[in-house]
């Protein structure tokens, strides 16, 4: 028997979810499902990224925690997933403890090996896309 592995994004929650979530999560679906006729022994893992300075503006516009906020949005995940029969074996959440407690581990690993290490950054950030961009990508960002 072969072990199969198949994960969604991680989803962001800075909104409820779409045809794109939908699409994506019924094809990871469905290579899970052909494996397990195939015999394999699948994982079938799809959650949510619950952090973030975006969810944390949403959530103080809307007058409710963050987790508050993720809460509402992550629970119209799980119920997408029930009418379209997903059948994944696991739900993570980055607010659990579970996920919590391994992500420190692994930090601690990184830092430890001495790959990371503190670091200044400099560009431009835009706190909408939570990324830096350099110059030369801030012109075609507004073709």
């Amino acid at each position: 028997m072969s072990k199969f592995y198949v994960t969604t994004p991680i989803y962001y929650v800075n909104d409820v979810p779409h045809i794109g979530h939908a699409y994506t999560t019924v094809a990871a679906d469905l290579l899970a499902r052909y494996h397990r006729l195939m015999g394999d022994d699948v994982f079938f893992l799809t959650g949510t990224d619950e952090h973030g300075q975006n969810i944390e503006r949403i959530a103080a516009d809307k007058g409710v925690s963050p987790q508050e906020y993720v809460d509402g949005i992550v629970a119209q995940f799980k119920k997408l997933w029930q009418v379209l029969n997903i059948s994944n074996d696991y739900f993570v959440r980055t607010t659990d403890e579970r996920h919590i407690i391994a992500v420190q581990k692994f930090a601690r690993a990184l830092l430890a090996s001495g790959d990371v290490y503190r670091g200044k950054y400099s560009g431009w950030y835009c706190p909408r896309c939570e990324a830096f961009y350099q110059p030369e990508e801030l012109f075609l960002e507004h073709l």
